[in-house]
C-alpha cells in the first residue's frame, strides 16, 4: 500500500470531520494522520488526511468525500509538489553527562529546546515525517521518557490556491 496525502477543503460546521473520517471508518482505512485547521477564509477549514491505500480505493473514498454536502474541494498532494510539515515534541533523557550529547544532536537537526528541567530536555523540531523518524532515533539512546507528534499539514507549492478557486467555484454555483 502506497500512502496519499489528501487535502480537503470543507465547510466550517460541527460534525464535518466526524463525517470524513467515518467515511474512512467505514470502508476499513486506517489514517495515519489527520490535522484539521481554519484558512484564510472564517467559513472554510481545511482537512490534512494522510492515508494508506491502494490507488483504486483511493479514487474510491475520494468520489465518496465529493459526495459529502459539506466537502468544497478534494486534491491530492504529492510530496514532490507539495510542502508537507508535522510537528514533533519530545521529551529526552539529559541530565549532566548527557546534556552536551542531546544539544549536539539538537543543533545538529535544526530543532529547539524548549523546555529544561535538572533530568530532561523538552525539544521540538517541525519538519518532514521521516527526518522527524531520523530525530527520534538519535535520541533514542538518552532516554525518550515521552513524546507527542501532531498531523501533517500540507499546502501545495506556487502560487496557486486551492481555497481561491474553491471559493470561484462555489460563488458560480450559488
Amino acid at each position: 500500500m502506497s500512502t496519499h496525502t489528501l487535502s480537503v477543503l470543507v465547510e466550517n460546521k460541527p460534525g464535518v470531520l466526524a463525517r470524513v473520517s467515518g467515511l474512512f471508518s467505514r470502508r476499513g482505512f486506517n489514517i495515519n494522520s489527520l490535522a484539521v485547521g481554519p484558512t484564510e477564509h472564517e467559513e472554510i477549514s481545511r482537512i490534512t488526511i494522510s492515508v494508506s491505500v491502494e490507488g483504486a480505493a483511493l479514487e474510491q473514498v475520494t468520489k465518496q468525500l465529493n459526495k459529502l454536502i459539506n466537502v468544497i474541494k478534494i486534491v491530492e498532494l504529492d510530496e514532490r509538489q507539495s510542502v508537507q510539515r508535522e510537528l514533533l515534541l519530545v521529551k529526552v533523557r539529559a541530565d549532566e553527562t548527557t546534556r552536551r550529547g542531546v544539544l549536539d544532536i539538537v543543533e545538529l537537526f535544526k530543532a529547539r529546546v524548549v523546555d529544561v528541567a535538572p533530568e530532561v530536555f523538552t525539544v521540538e523540531l517541525t519538519a518532514r515525517p521521516d527526518k522527524l523518524e531520523a530525530l527520534i532515533k538519535m535520541l533514542e539512546p538518552y532516554g525518550i521518557r515521552e513524546m507527542v507528534q501532531s498531523g501533517m499539514v500540507a499546502l501545495g507549492r506556487g502560487p496557486r490556491s486551492m481555497t481561491q478557486a474553491a471559493l470561484r467555484s462555489v460563488e458560480r454555483t450559488a
